[in-house]
């Protein structure tokens, strides 16, 4: 699935997302480069779920744990780990064997710790206003 948006649009487009992969729900690795929009897009779907939370980019945090009427919703952000083990410390493999939304920001820097099957959101920055969305299913 190939997609453009604007932020007008980000809401339509994560309403799009969440219908797609709610057919069966993996966990979504997001890539993109620092500022393509991968946590605004994630607080878009997060709100596509009928959370009332406040949804922040978990840096520091590492995972961040939003209420949905569906259940949890798990929002990890890896940028700043150094070693796969700092993911595994934090229960990463226990928090993806729950049945449950997982938003996974850097996944690159945990490669050996990722599922098999999950989903793949490739963002790129078009223009100031607008991104290109890829989603894979591996």
């Amino acid at each position: 699935m190939n997609l453009t948006y604007t932020i007008e649009s980000i809401d339509q487009i994560a309403q799009q997302l969440i219908d797609k992969i709610k057919q069966e729900p993996l966990p979504i690795l997001f890539e993109g480069e620092m500022g393509a929009g991968k946590t605004t897009l994630i607080k878009a779907m997060v709100k596509a779920l009928d959370s009332q939370d406040r949804v922040s980019s978990p840096t520091f945090s590492l995972v961040n744990e939003y209420h949905s009427p569906s259940g949890p919703i798990f929002h990890f952000d890896f940028y700043r780990i150094n070693h796969e083990e700092e993911a595994y410390d934090i229960g990463f493999e226990e928090y993806l064997n729950q049945d449950s939304w997982c938003f996974i920001e850097w996944p690159q820097k945990i490669t050996n710790l990722l599922p098999e099957k999950h989903y793949l959101i490739e963002i790129m920055k078009k223009n100031e206003f607008s991104r290109a969305l890829f989603l894979d299913k591996k």
